[in-house]
């Protein structure tokens, strides 16, 4: 080829590279903005994407002063559950409201009602902050969904357990529709970071009936708001990772390196080590922090997927559940994997099992959960802290391999926090893989090397 033919071709060569090059780098801006834009109220999960709690305020009754409202808060997320020690509540009023009284919850604090005298407020605080009560309080502090210490259930997992409510009795506030005004700046802690809430909103009333179903009441007033949870407010590092093996590969691909953070070697202990076997080592402390297992992750919790057999019809995994942390336990806990072959499954061993469809047309995401009363308690670090079971999936011949990974998850959430994967380069791979490597990808290779050399030179 002539000196001056490889150089128009290498100035067309250069030239389109470099339009691509601008056209992807204007895409990857355009998408960082985009999030960077994205308000946290807004927080989405595609694995759930109406996933919400929702707080509705039902005002039943005005009172000289001002009204007494019913407070509901539903979890309605599939997999992502309020756990021990449960929900904490707070907002702001709008004007100068009091609590006098509560049922079936409290706050934290009373705040400075000196100027009351005689009948004393419940709170005066400008921003009151409330928890559920413990369960066993007496009757008359009772009120229905309430006293499960702020424990809520997962709506995927049990409907019944994902509500929560109490009685508030608000003075000095408006006492009428046209007075009413809504507080504000609401603040939800489940139990720690993650979740956001928005204003709140007047929506048509609640519609209540009887209980022999005869009659239907309504609230005097109703507004809602809606909280949504995002991972990256909940914590800067994952709680969770996932290891792989399989059948027909003796390699066990770990968990990455430090997957939850490189923390201090002093703030964990070894599990062969004397403190490992201490009396009152599972006593939680009253920050939660967390005393971690040695492990060259340093996740609280690590999920084993193994491909264990590969039948003519059929194909088998087995899935374990490990717990490092001494100073705490899982109750209903929920694990969400994403798999393509999770549309056929046939049999689930020792789990509770629950497609979730999010999207009508796609079938490859579900939740596993423990038996109630047999495996639905993870235990502290330990000998005992680990679940597992195993699932049985149906092949589909058109889509169904082991190379390149196809058997593994794409995703996996431990109660609602999605996990740390290993890259896809470590996962364990079938003998002799290397030799199926396809001649036209090494010829179009060489190729674009023979160009860039002639380009060079």
């Amino acid at each position: 080829m002539p000196d001056a033919e490889v150089q128009r071709s290498c100035q067309w060569w250069w030239r389109r590279s470099l339009s691509r090059l601008q056209s992807r780098l204007m895409f990857v801006v355009s998408l960082i903005f985009a999030v960077m834009l994205h308000h946290p109220a807004g927080a989405y999960d595609p694995l759930d994407p109406n996933g919400n709690i929702t707080i509705k305020w039902d005002i039943m009754s005005w009172t000289p002063d001002g009204y007494v409202a019913t407070v509901t808060m539903s979890n309605f997320q599939m997999y992502r559950h309020i756990m021990s020690p449960g929900w904490t509540l707070s907002w702001s009023w709008a004007k100068k409201e009091v609590i006098w009284s509560m049922v079936g919850a409290q706050t934290t604090e009373q705040g400075d009602c000196s100027k009351f005298k005689g009948n004393v407020p419940h709170c005066c605080e400008k921003t009151p902050t409330v928890v559920d009560l413990l369960p066993g309080v007496p009757y008359n502090q009772q009120y229905s969904n309430c006293c499960k210490g702020g424990v809520l259930a997962a709506w995927g997992q049990d409907p019944s357990a994902s509500v929560s409510a109490f009685q508030v009795s608000v003075g000095q506030g408006g006492t009428s529709n046209k007075t009413v005004k809504l507080p504000k700046n609401f603040t939800l802690l489940g139990p720690g970071l993650g979740y956001t809430c928005g204003p709140a909103k007047v929506v048509p009333s609640t519609v209540f009936m009887t209980p022999d179903r005869r009659r239907k009441t309504q609230a005097l007033m109703t507004w809602n708001v809606t909280c949504t949870y995002s991972q990256f407010l909940a914590s800067k590092h994952p709680s969770c990772c996932v290891s792989f093996s399989t059948f027909y590969n003796e390699t066990i691909t770990p968990c990455p390196n430090c997957a939850c953070g490189c923390h201090s070697k002093s703030s964990c202990i070894t599990s062969n080590s004397k403190e490992a076997h201490k009396k009152g080592i599972n006593t939680p402390k009253k920050d939660n922090t967390p005393l971690l297992q040695c492990t060259h992750h340093m996740c609280p919790v690590r999920v084993h997927w193994h491909v264990k057999v590969n039948y003519k019809e059929y194909w088998r995994a087995k899935i374990a559940v490990t717990n490092f942390n001494y100073r705490m336990n899982y109750t209903q806990w929920t694990l969400v994997v994403q798999h393509p072959n999770l549309n056929n499954v046939t049999q689930v061993f020792s789990f509770d099992y629950k497609p979730l469809v999010a999207y009508q047309s796609i079938n490859d995401t579900g939740m596993f959960y423990g038996m109630k009363f047999y495996n639905d308690l993870i235990m502290e670090a330990g000998p005992f802290g680990n679940v597992q079971s195993e699932v049985l999936l149906r092949k589909d011949q058109n889509t169904f391999t082991l190379k390149q990974g196809w058997a593994f998850p794409r995703k996996v959430y431990f109660n609602g926090d999605e996990c740390m994967l290993p890259p896809p380069d470590a996962y364990p791979y079938l003998p002799n893989l290397a030799s199926a490597t396809p001649l036209p990808f090494l010829t179009a290779a060489a190729a674009w090397f023979l160009l860039m050399l002639q380009c060079i030179l």
